[in-house]
C-alpha cells in the first residue's frame, strides 16, 4: 500500500502532480499548466517542489492510483500480445520444418484457342 500524504499540499502543487501523473509530461509543461512562473525560474520552482517529501508521496498515492486503474486495460493487451506471439512462432517452426506455405501459385490453361473474326 502507498504512504499516505500527510502535509496538505498547494493547490499548485497537486495540480503539478496531476498534470506529470495523467500526462506524463516535462516538468517544464507541468509547471506552465500547474500556474508556476514561466519560463526557466518556473520550471526550477517545480523541480524543487516535486522533491518535497509530501509532494513526492502525493506523487506515489497518484501513481498507484492509475496504474491499478489501468490494471485491466493492460492485462488484456498482454493476452492480445501472447496469443500474436504464439501464431508467429507456430508458423516460424512450421517454416522450418520444411511446411512453409507457397509463395506463388502458378497456372496452367490446357486447351486451344481460336478466335474466328466475320467480315462479311
Amino acid at each position: 500500500m502507498p504512504a499516505t500524504v500527510t502535509s496538505p499540499l498547494t493547490p499548485k502543487q497537486r495540480a503539478l502532480v496531476d498534470y506529470l501523473v495523467a500526462t506524463g509530461g516535462t516538468l517544464k509543461s507541468a509547471a506552465t499548466a500547474a500556474g508556476y512562473a514561466e519560463g526557466q525560474s518556473g520550471r526550477v520552482t517545480a523541480s524543487k517542489t516535486v522533491r518535497l517529501p509530501h509532494v513526492q508521496a502525493y506523487m506515489m498515492q497518484r501513481v498507484a492510483e492509475t496504474i491499478g486503474l489501468n490494471a485491466t486495460a493492460a492485462v488484456s493487451q498482454v493476452l492480445k500480445l501472447a496469443e500474436y506471439v504464439r501464431l508467429e512462432a507456430s508458423k516460424d517452426i512450421l517454416d522450418r520444418a520444411g511446411f512453409k506455405p507457397v509463395d506463388r501459385s502458378q497456372v496452367q490453361v490446357a486447351g486451344d484457342i481460336r478466335v474466328s473474326i466475320d467480315l462479311g
